[in-house]
């Protein structure tokens, strides 16, 4: 036997209740001599009764509906008991009802109404075939309360009478039927059975007996019911404060309307559709964007003009409006131009310069759908790889724009957002496009190899489509989700390393290197752009000052140590302030920017650089390396002691030049008659390479002929001439290998003094980047193996 539902309810109630009267007449079971009484029993399954209390119940099961019938035969009461929740008991304290006559539903389902009558205690439970039977004793209500309890009743009724201001389903003249209740006991179970309550705490209330515990537990579930019901409230108020905003706008705006017909005038909710209608009418969309743009605009006809909707609907017309479609900017083919414009801007860079140059070429030929180049710079900071991308949009007549990717870590920084999202935006790619204006720029991707990655995307796997000719024609942003041409942008990249760039992605550019700029450069730029330039922002255009070669070349040396020119421009800058200072104060200028006045302005020199040895020497050779900031001359120093034939090497090198020595002392082992040094006993020996400014990291296969040598002079006691400097890796066989970075290596051994440089013979094609001027001064020696270095680097053997 169970409670109705709500509608089951609402259906019937009206009927029962009509009978309610026959429920008073039924008498109440009479207690024995022992004061128990004896009854059937129901149990009741989700449905409490209170004492006094009237409600419709469901019935479905035969066996409750044949007890009934034979109750309501004897014209008796019933026992209703309430299991456990572990389902193998009940619970101590029941409830004894009336029941009234059963009406069918339909289906096979009846309901009746019940009256609670009082508590009862169970004593005993014995299930027979016929039913159930209980032996209970009855719960008398308290009628005399004392102090404590008038008080918890006094709670109660405000609490419940707070809850049925706030409680919509609750009807107002309950309080007043509560408040005319003299029995707290009767009081209290009627407000348990008018508040919504869980099954669970209803089975509680039922089995507290003593009146103060009902009502402690009364009030504080009453208490939660109250705050539920007070938040439940201001949620109600601050939707229908929303409500009553948006019908007086709305009541508003139909006024305004109806004011604007009076006079003539039109909607402003009309006029900025039919702009929208006019500027799309005027731009050349391809078919598929005239489409979707024309959709959303009907989209934006048909809404309420106040609704948020329509504000992304308008964001998404003023894309697609401030998109450039078809607008581009006719290329400057004359190819002296691009000549005279790059030459202008940039000394050296040639292979770039080239580049374009065949670009422009082809270009001119007449083929106009050629393909657009997707270049990628990469060279040291300070090369010029960025300012040579703003020259080739001037030498073309592009706009130019740039997008650093350095740090970019979202794949929607290259995608978008999609647009269900609040401040949704089109990726960096497009937006950068709305700022260029036309569909044919030059493109620069800044850093293109610091492009993070993390749970958001991979953003570099997403420029794939943006450098990718066969896919870029249809670039598809998840904001526009419309294709978009990408195919006849210049796209540049740049890069200070191509080792952090995806395999996938270099593959898809065609790679330029920008070396560091060797001294000479640094001169030819300074005097032709940075010195220029810093004396019109420093002011001092006017003072008829000069920077010499020497000088030029003193501030390179011994205050900067980069491959490109930055710093360089800075010192000069800061010398020209100071010289801007001295004339502010005392009017006078120097007549020449000397050595001297160069220290006086920049400090003590910051860097100093290895020169050649001033004599020849037993056990040092001098290696010419390559560092990111030029070339330098790197001493190699070989000491010979008596140990037990370890080999040692220091100087902080990496492991590709600890085997390098390796490589060269195993050949010397293996060359012993050879070199005349059969006697020596490696056992009994100790070898310790070190090669100076041991903070620095080296690291290298191209100081093997350099180590192989000073071993070799250090164990036959012949000197190394001086004015040698060499380069190359060696294998076991003596064999001498080509190696990287010769344009600046022998820059190095020039600035240093060093006449004659050793290089693999392999290494002669990188001749042709070496200046003129550096070859004249230089003797170049280019040899296949170490014995050759051996004979050339080292004074005759005296045995």
């Amino acid at each position: 036997m169970t409670g109705d539902s709500d509608n089951t309810r609402d259906q019937i109630s009206a009927v029962l209740l009509q009978r309610s009267d026959e429920l008073n007449e039924i008498p109440n079971l009479h207690p024995d001599k022992n004061g128990t009484i004896h009854s059937k029993a129901l149990v009741l399954k989700d449905f409490i009764i209170f004492p006094k209390m009237i409600s419709p119940i469901f019935i479905s099961d035969p066996d409750d509906l044949r007890i009934i019938g034979e109750v309501l035969e004897k014209n008796s009461t019933l026992i209703g008991m309430i299991k456990n929740n572990a389902g193998d008991e009940y619970f101590e304290i029941g409830i004894e009802f009336a029941i009234g006559n059963v009406i069918g539903i339909g289906e096979g389902n009846y309901s009746a109404l019940i009256q609670g009558r009082r508590r009862v205690v169970i004593n005993e439970v014995a299930e027979r075939d016929d039913g159930c039977y209980v032996t209970a004793i009855p719960v008398e209500p308290y009628l005399m309360y004392e102090k404590k309890t008038k008080a918890l009743g006094n709670i109660t009724l405000d609490l419940f009478n707070q809850c049925v201001q706030l409680d919509r389903s609750l009807p107002e003249d309950i309080s007043v039927y509560v408040m005319s209740i003299s029995e707290i006991d009767w009081q209290a179970d009627v407000i348990a059975s008018a508040i919504s309550l869980p099954f669970e705490k209803r089975v509680s209330i039922l089995q507290l007996v003593n009146i103060n515990e009902r009502l402690q537990f009364i009030n504080q579930s009453l208490a939660q019911e109250l705050d539920v019901l007070r938040i439940e409230d201001d949620l109600h108020s601050k939707v229908q404060r929303e409500v009553d905003k948006n019908q007086r706008e709305f009541y508003l705006r139909e006024q305004i309307k109806a004011i604007q017909m009076e006079l003539g005038e039109r909607d402003i909710w009309e006029q900025e559709i039919i702009d929208y209608q006019q500027k799309l009418a005027k731009l050349h969309l391809p078919d598929e964007v005239k489409k979707v743009a024309n959709k959303e605009l009907s989209r934006l006809k048909e809404g309420p003009s106040f609704s948020p909707e329509m504000g992304i609907i308008r964001n998404y017309l003023d894309w697609i409006i401030d998109l450039p479609w078809s607008e581009r900017t006719e290329d400057n083919l004359d190819i002296k131009h691009a000549i005279s414009v790059l030459t202008e801007n940039h000394y050296g860079l040639e292979k770039a310069k080239d580049r374009i140059l065949e670009y422009l070429a082809v270009e001119s030929l007449g083929k106009e759908n050629s393909r657009q180049p997707i270049l990628c710079f990469v060279g040291p900071p300070g090369t010029g790889k960025t300012s040579l991308g703003k020259s080739i949009a001037q030498s073309l007549g592009r706009k130019f724009v740039r997008l650093s990717l350095g740090g970019v870590r979202d794949e929607a920084e290259i995608r978008g957002h999609r647009r269900t999202y609040i401040g949704a935006l089109p990726g960096r790619v497009i937006q950068t496009m709305k700022r260029a204006g036309t569909i044919n720029p030059v493109f620069m991707l800044d850093e293109v190899d610091k492009i993070g990655n993390d749970f958001r995307g991979d953003p570099s796997a997403a420029l794939l489509e943006v450098l990718d000719r066969e896919q870029n024609y249809a670039f598809s942003d998840h904001y526009l989700e419309l294709p978009y041409d990408l195919s006849r942008i210049l796209f540049i990249t740049t890069a200070n390393s191509t080792d952090s760039i995806p395999p996938a992605l270099l593959d898809r550019m065609e790679i330029i290197e920008f070396p560091g700029y060797i001294e000479e450069e640094k001169v030819e730029i300074a005097k032709k752009f940075l010195t220029p330039r810093q004396k019109e922002e420093n002011g001092v255009e006017d003072l008829d000052l000069f920077l010499d070669t020497a000088s030029l070349s003193k501030i390179i040396r011994d205050y900067t140590y980069e491959a490109g020119v930055r710093n360089l421009e800075r010192e000069i800058g800061k010398i020209f302030r100071k010289i801007a200072r001295q004339f502010t104060e005392t009017g006078e200028k120097p007549a020449e920017i000397t050595p001297s006045l160069i220290e006086e302005c920049l400090g003590p020199p910051k860097y100093f650089f290895f020169e050649a040895e001033k004599e020849d020497e037993i056990g040092t050779a001098v290696a010419i390396a390559w560092t990111e900031n030029g070339g330098e001359i790197m001493p190699v120093e070989v000491l010979i002691t008596d140990g037990k034939g370890n080999l040692q090497i220091t100087g902080q090198v990496g492991n590709v030049m600890q085997e390098s020595a390796q490589a060269a002392l195993s050949y010397l082992k293996s060359k012993t008659t050879d070199l005349k040094i059969k006697k020596i006993d490696f056992e009994k020996i100790d070898i310790h390479i070190h090669i100076p400014e041991g903070a620095i990291p080296k690291d290298g296969p191209s100081a093997g002929t350099t180590i192989a040598t000073a071993l070799v002079s250090a164990l036959t006691r012949r000197k190394v001439y001086k004015d040698i400097g060499m380069t190359g890796e060696i294998t076991l066989r003596g064999k001498v290998l080509p190696v990287g970075g010769i344009r600046e290596k022998l820059t190095a051994a020039r600035r240093a003094g060093i006449k004659r440089i050793i290089i693999p013979r392999k290494n002669e094609k990188d001749l042709v980047e070496i200046p003129e001027s550096a070859l004249k001064e230089l003797e170049i020696i280019k040899v296949d193996h170490l014995d050759e270095v051996l004979d050339i680097s080292l004074y005759p053997s005296t045995n």
